[in-house]
């Protein structure tokens, strides 16, 4: 085995969020029908991988959070649902600050980065959301940025 600590649950949930990554960033350049099936096809990724995270990860997995960061920026960017957007990105990063004390020494430093992205996406779009000019030029993060 070449990563002998990864879990299947983990192998699951990464491969469907890479699955997602990959279509959202085609529905990044596509258009029309295109783009329609990019996005649809990113989001059934994206929902297999929660549902997978949400019964076999912590809140607190890097991964787990991963997801969460990047699915949100895809509500946000290419589905335009900003209340969705914010709505995991809060939910993601509240459950993780529940069960922050759980967090395994291995994953502490990728845990903690992933859910600053969270806390800064978050307040980039409800400041978006509340016509702030202030952050206009600002772009949401991912875990590939």
């Amino acid at each position: 085995h070449l990563f002998p600590s990864v879990t299947l649950g983990e192998s699951k949930v990464f491969y469907h969020k890479m699955m997602g990554d990959y279509h959202r960033y085609l529905a990044e350049f596509a258009t029309g029908d295109k783009r329609k099936e990019a996005a649809d096809q990113s989001l059934t990724a994206y929902k297999n991988a929660s549902d997978i995270a949400i019964a076999e990860l912590p809140p607190t997995h890097p991964i787990s959070l991963g997801l969460a960061l990047n699915f949100s920026v895809f509500y946000y960017e290419i589905l335009n649902l900003s209340d969705s957007a914010c709505r995991l990105s809060k939910e993601a990063y509240d459950r993780a600050i529940g069960e922050f004390d759980t967090v395994s020494e291995d994953s502490y430093k990728d845990s903690t980065l992933i859910m600053q992205r969270l806390k800064d996406n978050l307040t980039l779009w409800t400041s978006d959301m509340q016509g702030s000019d202030a952050v206009e030029a600002a772009e949401p993060q991912d875990t590939e940025a």
